[in-house]
């Protein structure tokens, strides 16, 4: 009976634990979108060079607080055994290749001389957390390598398994701090000046995130000052590729602007993002509650509406489901955006007619991609 007492007291506070970490997550993300969409906006207002780089100093840092923050919520949900994968038949190198041409385009490699041998490699994986493996290794090289320094990416097939192999020549791993790297909070400095950053649950999350693949992962180093070598090995996937299909139906042209509905209750999350979607030239309506967005869709017939989940009174799903129930709900595209990053949340969106989730904060970027793609129809009479 004891043990029975025990456990409902673990299992009770397992779930406090991740509900306050799911909240946290929330709280922290809405702030940080609301920098993201501000930034982005400046960057398309002030074309002032020196401005320029100010914004993008704040645009890092702002991503850098958003991962900080996804890492600690994956740790928890790694520990928990809570990560559910959805797989598919992906080429490692495509998914490198991708990994390496957004690092480049973000300034982090600018400095560094990278070189890369990539081969295909054929695995069954989860492409959103293999790219979350392959940018922690990239991140964890960049980080500990000076300008100047040295970074080599290969990717092949080694005896029935797909290989990843990260090569620096940065500072390297003492011996002591090896055996531990993939540890919680491990981090070879340990220096008060905290020069390199991060929590040091980088790499615990890589290991943690290979293993549930079925892989392994493992460091090497020759010492301080000699570099290191994180080699990622995956089970590899020799069935025959089935051949894509073609596409039906071209996308519109990305040039043509959009009438788009905002559905935000967070003030500066909501302004920002208006005005990052102007700087875009959209046109744009707003409403900081359910149910006037649901009016506002009715009334003004938008190409796409963006909608916070977590909305007081009428949330972002029924929000959903009575824009999808209505005429214009049909045609209009439909994205939620939530501070909430659980694998889940996803899955409802879905189900309640969105047609797909961005978590705060949205890259400015990828939401400008998404909405080139969006349809733009004629007005429903």
């Amino acid at each position: 009976m004891r043990e029975q007492g025990e456990r409902i007291q673990a299992e009770a506070t397992s779930r406090a634990k991740d509900q306050f970490l799911a909240v946290l997550g929330h709280e922290l993300r809405s702030p940080l979108a609301a920098l993201s969409h501000a930034s982005g906006a400046l960057a398309k207002l002030d074309r002032e060079p020196q401005h320029q780089n100010l914004i993008a100093i704040l645009h890092r840092q702002t991503r850098f607080l958003a991962r900080l923050v996804d890492d600690l919520l994956d740790v928890s949900r790694l520990d928990s055994g809570k990560v559910r994968l959805v797989t598919e038949r992906v080429d490692l190198k495509e998914a490198v290749e991708r990994c390496v041409a957004s690092f480049r385009a973000s300034g982090v490699l600018c400095d560094r001389v990278v070189t890369h041998d990539l081969g295909s490699a054929w695995i069954h994986a989860d492409p959103t957390r293999l790219v979350q493996v392959i940018t922690n290794l990239l991140e964890n090289a960049a980080k500990f390598t000076t300008a100047g320094g040295r970074i080599h990416i290969a990717v092949g097939v080694e005896s029935q398994e797909a290989v990843l192999r990260v090569r620096d020549d940065g500072r390297g791993i003492d011996a002591k701090t090896l055996p531990h790297i993939f540890d919680f909070f491990a981090q070879a400095d340990d220096a008060l000046d905290r020069s390199h950053g991060g929590l040091g649950i980088g790499l615990t999350i890589v290991r943690r995130l290979v293993e549930v693949h079925g892989g392994t992962v493992e460091a090497s180093s020759a010492g301080l000052g000699h570099g290191s070598e994180f080699v990622v090995r995956l089970p590899s996937d020799r069935s025959p590729a089935l051949s894509e299909p073609a596409a039906m139906v071209a996308r519109p042209d990305a040039g043509q602007p959009l009438r788009v509905l905002v559905i935000e209750d967070y003030d500066d999350s909501r302004e920002a993002l208006e005005l990052c979607l102007r700087m875009l030239g959209h046109d744009v309506a707003s409403a900081a509650s359910g149910e006037r967005g649901v009016e506002l869709a009715a009334q003004w017939q938008p190409h796409v509406g963006l909608v916070d989940i977590g909305l007081p009174g009428l949330d972002g799903y029924e929000v959903a489901r009575r824009i999808r129930g209505s005429a214009i709900g049909k045609q209009m595209r439909l994205l939620a955006i939530t501070g909430y990053g659980e694998p889940h949340m996803k899955r409802r969106a879905l189900d309640a007619g969105f047609d797909d989730c961005l978590v705060k904060p949205v890259d400015p970027d990828r939401l400008e991609g998404m909405l080139s793609g969006a349809p733009r129809h004629a007005a429903v009479g």
